[in-house]
């Protein structure tokens, strides 16, 4: 059976996961009686509920005698590693854009790693159905992307199909014919992509995916690039260095044939598959035949922009609501993060209890963080920070982003002027159509940390931002951080619906009556640009004297809801995010007021660094 692989790219929301759901039903890969989720590919939790790709996946459909293995890829430049790892499995690339939004930031990103390993793109005009569509000005915008990512002769000349993937049909026009489905579209992958090439030799592959079973333990994914592979083959596993450092026996060979992996007794140069029974093997590592001694090159991964301390939480509420809470056990999950995700870095303080994570984004960490909540560990981590550089003169180097906001008019003079306070440098304004402004803006990564929640405020929730990094240029000076301060508790005990009531007036509130709380903990925002301790357990002094005058029923404002991404952004740099399996709290670092005014001065006299 002849073979294709292909990758389906597209920037997040422009229906990715959709179209390959569709592609496995016309092609015959379920039953017609077969009761199958929507977005079949999001396996993850997470992704189900934020309708993102965050793991990049395969599967495999046949169409006409040949067997497509189609990888789905996530949309965010967040998960740029999982992205820059698997476009080397493939030999073709469909590049999904929408047809009212057009290339976007994240199409960019993909789209130009894409084309530096020479994929030959297809292009596909999705939700063509949408009134708002403007096909034709779209492919003008991904002919002129192209071209400013220095694509080849052979890459411009791309082939166009239009759809709707969600209705099910592709066609070479926008107009249809909407009755043959996804046949255009399997028909072109099969004319226009290449067969994979397979090289002379034993058996070679690169690790790609990495994931752990409880029943096969680890299982690495990846393309054969030479040679073929059986069960209980001995195999032994190269570094980039060209070291062994991993030898052993296949205990299982498994390739992709729909949404499921089933065994197969023989794995195929040119095929995706995924293999079991090594212990130490990770991504970015060779796995070949013994006599292999020269291993393959992986494609280079960018670099971290952002990073986290994650510590043991060490708050009065410590161990109440999770169960993995020590240093070590915090510090094994985040290891094996780390391999399986080499887009993060993890490295130790000098404090035993806490250590530094490091990522494309706020939105990847997050997503980590969110994820060991669920597993029930509990820890505390710091505000986001970006990682600095020097050049070769000792000049400070900061990670700048390019920003494409899309935003009414009447809300565009305050989303320049914010940007500008956060030292960002407009680079283009252009009408986008229905009384919109396309602005792009080239931003410190510092200054948009927290950004979010503000432009929303400043355009009535209508503006729509997109981030992807862009360099490193020389640092642009302080940016000012957040202007209100915040209230402390200064008792620990459960809170009190009268004292809330009194302390309304002083700022928004972020617990509730009977919230458990500490001394040290933030419980609401400040109205004024300093911190002010308040005692939140305070009840109404009674007394046996009766009077003519009723006591009035207590009405509370709605707290503040603190989601985890929010709380992130909003905490200033003395702050720390506690989160439990069931909860999400901030507090200052030194809970004691004491220690806390010492270690102000301490900062105001010069003595620590900032």
């Amino acid at each position: 059976m002849q073979l294709r692989n292909i990758a389906i790219i597209a920037h997040v929301d422009h229906g990715k996961t959709t179209l390959v759901d569709k592609l496995l039903q016309q092609s015959g890969t379920f039953r017609e009686n077969q009761r199958v989720a929507e977005r079949v590919m999001d396996s993850n939790d997470l992704e189900k509920e934020r309708g993102i790709t965050i793991l990049a996946k395969a599967t495999s459909v046949v169409w006409n005698d040949t067997r497509v293995n189609i990888v789905d890829t996530p949309g965010h430049a967040d998960f740029g590693g999982e992205v820059e790892r698997i476009l080397h499995m493939v030999d073709g690339a469909i590049v999904l854009v929408d047809a009212a939004e057009g290339p976007m930031p994240q199409t960019k990103f993909v789209v130009g790693k894409a084309l530096q390993v020479g994929l030959k793109p297809i292009v596909v005009i999705n939700k063509v159905d949408k009134p708002d569509g403007r096909p034709d000005e779209v492919i003008n915008d991904v002919f002129d992307l192209f071209a400013a990512l220095d694509a080849s002769d052979e890459q411009l000349d791309f082939p166009i199909l239009y759809g709707s993937a969600k209705e099910g049909w592709m066609a070479e026009n926008e107009d249809g014919p909407k009755d043959q489905g996804m046949a255009p579209l399997f028909d072109l992958v099969l004319r226009h992509v290449a067969a994979p090439t397979v090289e002379d030799g034993p058996f070679r592959m690169l690790g790609t995916l990495l994931e752990s079973d409880p029943y096969l333990g680890r299982i690495i994914t990846g393309r054969i690039s030479a040679g073929s592979l059986k069960p209980n083959q001995n195999i032994h596993v190269l570094n980039a260095k060209g070291d062994v450092v991993d030898q052993g026996r296949v205990s299982k060979i498994l390739a992709f044939r729909g949404i499921e992996r089933q065994p197969v007794e023989d794995g195929q140069a040119g095929d995706i598959v995924a293999i079991s029974g090594l212990t130490k093997g990770t991504v970015a590592d060779t796995f070949c035949d013994p006599q292999v001694t020269e291993p393959i090159q992986a494609q280079p991964i960018d670099p971290p922009t952002v990073s986290m301390t994650f510590m043991v939480n060490d708050s009065p509420l410590a161990g109440t609501e999770g169960d993995k809470v020590t240093s070590r056990v915090i510090r094994d999950r985040l290891m094996k993060e780390a391999e399986g995700n080499v887009a993060l870095r993890i490295s130790d303080t000098a404090e035993k209890d806490s250590f530094i994570v490091s990522g494309r984004g706020e939105l990847q960490l997050a997503i980590l963080i969110e994820n060991m909540r669920r597993e029930g560990y509990e820890l505390g981590v710091s505000r986001p920070r970006v990682v600095l550089k020097k050049d070769e003169d000792g000049q400070v180097l900061e990670p700048i982003e390019e920003v494409i906001i899309d935003v009414d008019e009447e809300h565009s003079g305050a989303v320049v002027q914010k940007l500008s306070e956060r030292k960002a440098e407009m680079v283009e304004m252009k009408p986008s159509g229905g009384g919109r402004l396309r602005l792009v803006f080239q931003a410190p990564t510092r200054g948009l940390i927290g950004y979010q929640g503000e432009l929303l405020t400043d355009t009535r929730g209508t503006a729509i931002m997109n981030r992807l990094f862009h360099g490193y240029q020389p640092f642009r000076g302080d940016i000012p951080s957040r202007r209100t301060g915040v209230l402390i508790s200064t008792e620990n005990g459960e809170a009190v619906a009268y004292a809330l009531w009194n302390l309304e007036d002083r700022g928004p509130m972020m617990i509730e009556p009977g919230w458990k709380v500490y001394q040290g903990m933030i419980v609401g925002e400040h109205t004024r640009e300093n911190d002010l301790e308040v005692n939140v357990l305070k009840g109404k002094k009674l007394t046996n004297i009766r009077t003519t005058s009723k006591d009035e029923a207590v009405k509370l404002t709605p707290p503040i809801k603190m989601t985890l991404e929010r709380a992130l952004a909003w905490i200033a740099d003395d702050e720390f995010v506690e989160v439990t399996p069931k909860s999400i709290r901030l507090r200052k670092q030194h809970l004691d007021p004491n220690v806390r005014k010492r270690a102000e001065r301490a900062k105001e006299a010069g003595t620590v660094p900032a």
